[in-house]
């Protein structure tokens, strides 16, 4: 059975277009380029409106690490609370401690605001000292899925540590994602994944478009066809 099939998308033109060409799931954000912060309201709002699919949307409030400050996590809160009133499917995000851990204090809180949405801890995770360990935390807290690139600068390069993930990981998703092109795409196809995360984006000048030849292509490649 082939692998469930998010796409990453921070526009309401991309967003239909993912749609369009068979997407079964959308990570919602802003700012690709800089690894996605939380969308606008308005994003949100027409996305909603607009896109029959599941919407999972990101909550970061700004690029840069995952440490955050009081502030930053009173607004994290905030927008997790107008996510779930606006309609998401779920909720996408995630902390790291100072020394690079996982925030388990933190991690527990923002999985108790999306409450009952399922929450995803996002790519955090691949600057995450001891995955392991903080898999094992995920676990415990409740967390549906990790996204993940296997601390490597692509899924396919990161390939044994998701399949180490994926031994490990006793009912949370390992999710592959980033950096997945058509011509790896088989190398984390070979894992056999239930999920699969990718964008379909490529770099024009200082930003990321979405190629709709290109992600089309991927998509047929997971789905067989």
């Amino acid at each position: 059975m082939p692998p469930l099939i998010e796409v990453c998308v921070d526009s309401l033109a991309s967003a239909l277009t993912a749609q369009a060409l068979g997407a079964d799931r959308l990570e919602l954000c802003a700012n690709l380029p800089i690894g996605g912060t939380t969308p606008s309201p308005g994003l949100l709002r027409l996305a909603r409106e607009r896109v029959s699919l599941p919407l999972h949307v990101l909550i970061r409030p700004r690029g840069a690490d995952f440490v955050y400050a009081p502030a930053e996590i009173e607004t994290m809160l905030a927008d997790i609370a107008f996510a779930k009133a606006a309609g998401a499917d779920g909720i996408v995000c995630g902390a790291l401690t100072f020394d690079g851990r996982l925030d388990e204090t933190l991690t527990r809180m923002l999985i108790e605001a999306a409450a009952p949405l399922p929450f995803t801890f996002h790519r955090a995770f691949d600057v995450c000292v001891e995955p392991l360990d903080a898999l094992s935390v995920l676990q415990t807290l409740g967390a549906a899925r990790v996204l993940t690139s296997g601390q490597a600068p692509s899924a396919a390069q990161g390939v044994p540590l998701l399949r180490e993930c994926m031994r490990a990981s006793g009912g949370v998703i390992i999710m592959p994602g980033g950096g997945i092109t058509p011509d790896n795409l088989g190398a984390v196809l070979a894992l056999r994944p239930a999920e699969i995360h990718f964008s379909g984006t490529v770099r024009v000048g200082e930003g990321l478009v979405l190629d709709k030849a290109r992600l089309g292509g991927m998509i047929r490649v997971v789905r067989g066809s």
